[in-house]
């Protein structure tokens, strides 16, 4: 962990660890500790001055640090400067008032700017917080840096990050108060290169927004559901999924009791070989730890039941700065000597084992500990004891030395490699959602948290108490010692089920996927099956997406009289020479039916109230959206082999809606229907029953359109907010939202990019995943407001507000 292991080693023994809670050190001076009359009795050595307490750290390496509490010490007098500590009162009051006037009376030396032509933009007071320490100081934001400088000089005169260095800023809940600020310099590492406290959070906020317009991204916040779009569609890893989750919830490497939280994914740490083809080997991901072993569930549960509100069942949190510290020892055993009083723990209670671990993980009274990033990085060192601590010696004899691995792990570095692989497996992938609901979604709260058995002291949830409404500042102070040393539970992310991942159409697990999904279009293909030719076609998609900038105009052709309204919706037909159309006409409602070498109707539909908004095909049947409120299903055969042969509908159903309909379109596979609602909703319907699956209330407003990714598991819809949405088919949950500069009208997607007609008439090559238009081709001189493109996406034919209809191919 680079914020514990990387600190400066000094031959200065000085660290701000020696301080207590919520103590800061002020300044230092030089002194001489006279224990006798002698010159010779007299140590030289840095006499600090903190708000606590007062400590001499001698120069001599073999003399110990002193450090004196002020409840014991009344005045002192030291060589340079005499100062008199009066006997305190209320110590803590004065504490906070000295640190506030020391703030007060400096400010931030601009004599340490890179470039005298900076221009600094705000300055305040603030903290600048490591693990388990707090440093004051001063914040300093200019045109071209940020700057922090303590207020006691430590460890440097002052930090400096160039601005046009950030990659990734965020805000953070800080002692349970929204006053943190995280930057990082980095897109992947969890470890940030700064963390401030600010003392008001309208002071965070304004810095926090300052920054942002330095990043190239800074248009688009990201999301929980933004990053989950990425990882749905395999663009992100477990292992950097968890690490943005963990970011969004307030998880931080510089503060302890909101570590970065992995979870436990393997149950086997016996055999000599690991079978990842074996559900067995791996943890129960649906269920937190108290809840894997069902004995002890039952002890716990009964405890429960008998328990006076506020009830919890497990006395112990899942992270707390001890659990950390725990696995961390060996790379910071200054921190864990800081959290315990100087000591270890006891031998026997050491981090030795992973398996030792892992089976106390399932059987103690009171250990629920997950586990954090370092289990699924690259650094091994927190497994061996490099720097030959002493750590004591267990019962059975035996040092405590390098961490005991399990027999499948050859070294530290393999150990890493496999339990890496376990994280990323199709197992894991297939379950990782199931635990993303216990720590960070809807089972970690409420009535699904007590179904779940998670629930935990009510202390380390968000919101369960409020600090600041604490008057006596002891009592604060113990409060919040008491909530930093348990453990916080980290910020609700998801309020509903969140989304299974996409995963690879084989199986090769003995275990069912516990998630049974009500539409059978998602279930993964039988292996059995031939899709040789499937896999070409998909390769071609693929291509063409991927050049989809190189669309070229083929021809347009005026299809409308004047008088007439735009189209609202065009599609060709299984016969591939007839395009049909629908129009506005607000007199007749019809669908127009235009053979493409010869431009004439061939038939005219009537069967709604009101206008026709779209139509969407599959085999025999059309489906009609309508502002009448319908969606109507037809069956239509042809009455002749000759393509001018008239057809001939039959009405299957309707499908009512609360408000007018404005969009319709199926499944690949014509299993599903999806509607969109003049009144922002989105409805998911079974076309075998005609049953509603899902009903999504996502935009204020109309939604112009809405159509299934290929592969039958997202929704993109678009509105007259201008906002883009992806829905998960499964859970109806909203999982990425784009702002766009104009409405979007139409479009046609892949599930990762999407073509769209704007409203300026313009096609725009949206990339989802990164939320930014890669492409404006220019196209009608009206509203887009109709798209259809065929199964290879090589041919795209678009209708407008222009009464144009133009031809689009693929260009190589």
């Amino acid at each position: 962990m680079a914020s514990l292991k990387t600190q400066e080693r000094t031959k200065e023994r000085f660290s701000l660890l020696l301080l207590d809670l919520e103590e800061y050190y002020f300044e230092q001076h030089i002194a001489y500790n006279v224990t006798s009359s002698s010159k010779k009795e007299r140590k030289r050595g840095s006499f600090k001055v903190c708000s606590r307490s007062i400590i001499f750290d001698p120069e001599d390496l073999t003399e110990p640090i002193i450090k004196v509490s002020f409840s014991v010490c009344f005045y002192l007098c030291y060589l340079h400067r005499a100062s008199c500590l009066e006997k305190l009162g209320d110590q803590t009051a004065m504490i906070e008032a000295n640190l506030q006037s020391r703030l007060a009376r400096s400010s931030f030396d601009k004599n340490c700017f890179q470039n005298v032509a900076e221009k600094p933009h705000m300055e305040c007071e603030v903290e600048m917080v490591t693990p388990l320490v707090s440093n004051p100081g001063h914040v300093c934001i200019t045109d071209e840096n940020l700057y922090f400088q303590p207020l006691n000089g430590y460890p440097k005169h002052v930090i400096q990050i160039k601005l046009n260095r950030v990659r990734r800023i965020y805000k953070r809940r800080h002692c349970l108060r929204p006053l943190g600020l995280e930057v990082f310099c980095t897109e992947n590492d969890f470890c940030s290169d700064i963390y401030l406290k600010f003392y008001n959070t309208a002071d965070r906020d304004e810095i926090y927004y300052y920054i942002a317009t330095f990043l190239e991204n800074h248009m688009t916040e990201h999301t929980a559901e933004s990053y989950m779009l990425q990882w749905q569609r395999g663009h992100l890893s477990n292992y950097q999924y968890l690490l943005h989750l963990n970011n969004l919830a307030d998880r931080s490497c510089n503060d302890l009791s909101q570590y970065p939280i992995f979870p436990w994914v393997l149950a086997d740490y016996t055999s000599a070989q690991l079978d990842m083809t074996n559900a067995a080997t791996f943890r129960d991901l649906s269920k937190p730890v108290g809840a894997l072993n069902k004995e002890r569930l039952d002890r716990l549960l009964a405890r429960y039941r008998g328990m006076p509100e506020p009830r919890f069942m497990y006395g112990s949190h899942y992270s707390s700065p001890g659990y950390v510290l725990f696995y961390l020892v060996r790379v910071a055993p200054e921190h864990m000597l800081c959290l315990q009083n100087g000591r270890y723990d006891h031998a026997d209670r050491m981090f030795n084992s992973i398996g030792e671990t892992w089976k106390n993980c399932l059987e103690g009274a009171t250990d629920f500990k997950e586990l954090i990033p370092e289990f699924y990085g690259n650094d091994f060192s927190f497994l061996e004891n490099k720097m030959s601590l002493d750590l004591g010696r267990r019962q059975n004899g035996s040092l405590v030395c390098d961490v005991v691995l399990p027999p499948w792990a050859s070294d530290a570095s393999d150990f890493l490699q496999r339990h890496r692989t376990a994280l990323e497996s199709q197992y894991v992938s297939e379950h990782l959602h199931e635990w993303i609901d216990l720590v960070f979604g809807f089972k970690q709260r409420g009535s699904e948290a007590v179904a779940a058995h998670n629930v935990f002291h009510p202390l380390t949830y968000e919101g369960g108490i409020d600090c600041d409404s604490i008057e006596d500042p002891d009592e604060r102070i113990a409060m919040l010692t008491q909530i930093l040393e348990f453990g916080q539970t980290p910020t609700q992310l998801f309020c509903t089920p969140h989304p299974q991942r996409i995963t690879p159409r084989f199986h090769n697990i003995t275990r069912s996927s516990s998630i049974n999904s009500p539409v059978s279009e998602l279930s993964p293909v039988s292996q059995s099956e031939d899709s040789s030719f499937e896999d070409l076609t998909d390769e071609s998609r693929k291509l063409a997406w991927a050049n989809m900038s190189n669309l070229t105009r083929v021809s347009s052709h005026k299809i409308h009289k004047d008088y007439n309204r735009a189209l609202s919706s065009c599609l060709m037909l299984a016969d591939g020479k007839t395009v049909a159309c629908s129009s506005w006409d607000n007199n007749v409602y019809v669908h127009y039916f235009y053979s493409v070498p010869y431009g004439r109707r061939q038939d005219t539909l009537m069967g709604h109230d009101d206008a026709v908004s779209e139509m969407c095909w599959f085999d025999d049947r059309l489906y009609t959206a309508s502002w009448d409120s319908t969606v109507k299903v037809w069956q239509c055969a042809s009455d002749g082999s000759s393509s001018h042969k008239r057809s001939q509908c039959q009405l299957l159903a309707e499908l009512e809606h609360d408000t007018g309909v404005n969009t319709a379109g199926l499944s690949p596979a014509g299993t599903l229907l999806v509607s969109g609602c003049k009144d922002g909703a989105i409805t998911i319907w079974d076309t075998s029953s005609y049953e509603t699956l899902q009903q999504v209330h996502c935009h204020a407003g109309t939604i112009h359109h809405a159509a299934f990714s290929p592969d039958s598991r997202h929704i993109l819809s678009v509105g007259a907010d201008f906002c883009m949405k992806v829905i998960d088919v499964q859970t109806g949950m909203v999982i990425s939202t784009v702002k766009a500069e104009e409405e979007q009208r139409c479009f046609c997607w892949d599930g990762n990019s999407a073509l769209c007609g704007g409203q300026s008439g313009d096609l725009l090559l949206w990339d989802l995943l990164s939320s930014t238009v890669t492409k404006r081709i220019p196209a009608h001189s009206g509203a887009v407001t109709a798209m259809w493109m065929n199964d290879l996406c090589s041919t795209v034919i678009t209708g407008g507000e222009d009464r144009q209809m133009i031809f689009w191919n693929l260009q190589s």
